[in-house]
């Protein structure tokens, strides 16, 4: 049982006790000074209650969320509710250390681009930079194994990741650009474009 309280104890310090100043800033939108350390406190009581910590995946997130139930329980007690209370309690609601389902469909496509980048440098540049750059392969490993000298892995990969990196630039130019000239028209109530 020491054991667990211990393992408890030393996630606490390091995945809870480091939020509590960003919990305090979100707080003070939201709880009367007074109330502010009662309800941090109630907050790390209930924490230290918990027999297991295996299956919560952020400590910031508990927290803030630990104390969020504790400002709604305050506010249903209360028999005079604070307007921006209940306002301002949507401010504790965090999200996890998961990206947002846009991030994720952004990466998505972002890593499909270069991919398709990869695709479309030469063979043997293209070949070069996956077995050093996502295989892992030493620089000698992959000179050896294609038969070219060091120096000429080094170039083709800085060739390669100059090229992806061009072409990634220009796309975002290129958009951009597009957007600049888009950006000065305006659609009329008939549909048409006015500039």
């Amino acid at each position: 049982m020491t054991g667990d309280r211990n393992r408890i104890m030393q996630w606490v310090a390091t995945e809870v006790l480091p939020h509590e100043k960003d919990l305090r800033t979100r707080l003070r939108r939201s709880v009367p000074h007074q109330d502010l350390d009662d309800i941090i406190q109630e907050a790390y009581f209930r924490i230290s209650r918990l027999t297991d910590v295996g299956e919560i995946r952020s400590g910031r997130a508990y927290l803030f969320t630990t104390a969020r139930m504790l400002l709604l329980e305050r506010i249903r007690r209360a028999r005079i509710v604070n307007i921006d209370a209940i306002a301002d309690i949507e401010a504790l609601q965090i999200s996890t250390d998961a990206p947002s389902p846009e991030r994720v469909t952004g990466g998505k496509r972002e890593l499909d681009r270069v991919r398709r980048l990869i695709q479309g440098l030469p063979e043997r540049c293209r070949k070069i930079l996956e077995l050093r750059k996502i295989e892992g392969l030493p620089q000698r490993q992959v000179a050896e194994e294609m038969g070219l000298p060091e120096y000429t892995v080094e170039n083709d990969v800085a060739k390669a990741l100059k090229l992806i990196l061009g072409s990634m630039i220009a796309g975002e130019e290129a958009a951009e650009e597009a957007l600049s000239v888009l950006a000065p028209m305006t659609l009329t109530k008939d549909g048409g474009q006015r500039s």
